[in-house]
């Protein structure tokens, strides 16, 4: 296989290295991310690696060696793959989607989101990928959460649609990303649209006062609580959040924290 070239292009590039690669065009032909790449705001592709195999059969896993259950995704294919995808992207953070990553988060979006590079996403699958790909041919390890999945396709769409969003021109309205979940280390304030009553559920009054004080207050304060029911790890002191902080003078009323939706 011939090297590709240098990527020459304006849109934001993000290359997803994957063996199930139609997971990623399926998904990235859609809805906002999907509208960003007809608009040449963003350039989404999937690699797959068993284009990287040199057997007849594309063999891209093996036993582990020690023993133990399932299989092992081989090194050589992965790091054919990454190489020829730093080659077309020199610029790119390479990123393994693995559950032994740091946890993923807003600001690490933010962070990829600001590399003019790119991303090249390593997707593993099976009971892993050998060790010696993370050490020496990835820049980090990422993780979206405390649990487990069966391959990292899925993480990877999360990782690049939570950066991809933030690039300029990627959503319609650009305020959408301002008082966003997870921006000041917060949940985002609860929403609400037509009707005015639903089966009885009222949108509460002030939003329909015109006050726009009391409503940025009512709206940071119902922050608060989300926050705190939701996310309680956010408000612990040394957390960097917290009503203290969020809203000075604010005081919790009695029960404050999730609201009874029984």
């Amino acid at each position: 296989m011939n090297p590709p070239e240098p990527y020459a292009g304006s849109a934001w590039p993000v290359r997803i290295l994957t063996l199930f690669p139609e997971m990623i065009t399926q998904a990235v032909s859609h809805s906002v991310i999907g509208r960003a790449c007809a608009a040449g705001i963003l350039d989404i592709r999937a690699v797959n690696i068993r284009d990287f195999t040199n057997d007849k059969h594309k063999t891209a896993d093996d036993v582990p060696f020690g023993g133990g259950p399932g299989m092992v995704m081989k090194p050589e294919p992965l790091a054919a793959a990454i190489r020829a995808a730093r080659a077309e992207l020199p610029g790119a953070i390479v990123v393994l989607m693995s559950a032994s990553g740091r946890l993923f988060n807003q600001e690490t979006a933010t962070r990829y989101s600001a590399s003019r590079g790119g991303l090249i996403l390593v997707c593993g699958h099976y009971e892993g990928v050998d060790e010696r790909i993370p050490r020496f041919f990835c820049d980090e390890e990422i993780c979206v959460g405390d649990y487990v999945l069966s391959g990292g396709e899925l993480p990877a769409l999360s990782v690049m649609d939570a950066a991809a969003r933030l690039i300029p021109g990627v959503l319609g309205n650009a305020g959408s990303l301002d008082q966003e979940s997870h921006d000041d280390a917060m949940l985002e304030y609860p929403q609400y649209t037509r009707p005015r009553d639903f089966e009885g559920h009222a949108v509460p009054d002030v939003l329909f006062s015109g006050n726009h004080a009391a409503i940025a207050r009512y709206r940071k304060e119902e922050a608060l609580r989300k926050t705190a029911a939701n996310r309680p790890d956010l408000v612990q002191p040394g957390s960097g959040a917290g009503p203290a902080k969020a809203l000075p003078g604010f005081k919790a009323p009695a029960g404050w924290g999730r609201p009874d939706d029984k």
